[in-house]
């Protein structure tokens, strides 16, 4: 059933709806690394690091690698996800501005890989934002979709890697230049006019996309961010969201 949110009791402008719709059509597809019933089993490892008995320990400590232990949740036990993978998916959601360069080489020398990690942070990214609007405006969270295991477009992972994306300084993972004309990836921004907060997803092109659609949606469309004086018709002037959104951020540690 597609997604819709009659039930808020109040208007909702249906772009969100359309947003979260085709999010929850692209876990039903296989990503660049990680197969749709993965990407499915991610997308809930998001919602159960919330009630984590391991992450709430960590998030008291000191060091949150002071503390061992295994995480809760579901899809445990059955193979789908690796431990390395959901110790990825439960650090970002639940202690993102304690994660360290180490901690990350760490992930990748017990397996996970760059673009493993790049996907894994684009479906946090787009479950959290879709979860926290359905708690926003008081319903319940949107059943996730389920995958089918016999089709080939949610089977075979693309493995696609931009021939453009490399390794700097500005980051831990490899990203695209933001000079990007004339590429596959010139309708991820304006060539040369983007900043790290839209490239740090750039080595899974497709992460970035989705972004900017939810983007859209909840925020701005990505093009009228940098037009201080442009609200794109929404109901709080750009002022305010712009002070609710650095508000949040704050409370969320939020290195940007």
């Amino acid at each position: 059933m597609p997604i819709s949110y009659n039930d808020a009791g109040f208007y909702v402008r249906p772009e969100f709806a359309e947003s979260h719709e085709h999010l929850w059509q692209r876990l039903q597809h296989a990503g660049s690394w990680f197969t749709a019933k993965q990407r499915v089993a991610i997308a809930q490892a998001v919602r159960d690091a919330e009630d984590c008995s391991l992450c709430n320990d960590r998030k008291q400590a000191l060091s949150p690698r002071a503390v061992n232990g295994k995480h809760g949740g579901h899809n445990l036990d059955d193979g789908v996800l690796s431990d390395v993978v959901i110790e990825a998916v439960h650090s970002i959601v639940r202690d993102a501005p304690r994660l360290t360069k180490s901690w990350y080489e760490d992930l990748l020398a017990k397996g996970l890989t760059e673009g493993q990690y790049v996907e894994i942070v684009g479906t946090v990214v787009a479950m959290v934002s879709t979860d926290s609007f359905a708690d926003a405006i008081g319903v319940t969270r949107r059943v996730l979709p389920v995958a089918d295991t016999t089709d080939d477009a949610a089977t075979q992972t693309s493995g696609y890697i931009p021939a453009t994306a490399c390794v700097t300084d500005q980051a831990w993972v490899p990203m695209v230049p933001e000079i990007n004309e004339s590429t596959s990836e010139a309708d991820l921004w304006p060539s040369g006019k983007t900043g790290n907060v839209v490239r740090a997803m750039s080595y899974v092109p497709d992460e970035v996309r989705m972004l900017k659609e939810l983007s859209a949606a909840h925020y701005l469309p990505m093009y009228l961010v940098r037009k201080p004086g442009v609200n794109a018709g929404r109901a709080l002037h750009r002022s305010q969201m712009e002070l609710v959104a650095g508000r949040v951020s704050a409370l969320n540690a939020c290195y940007y």
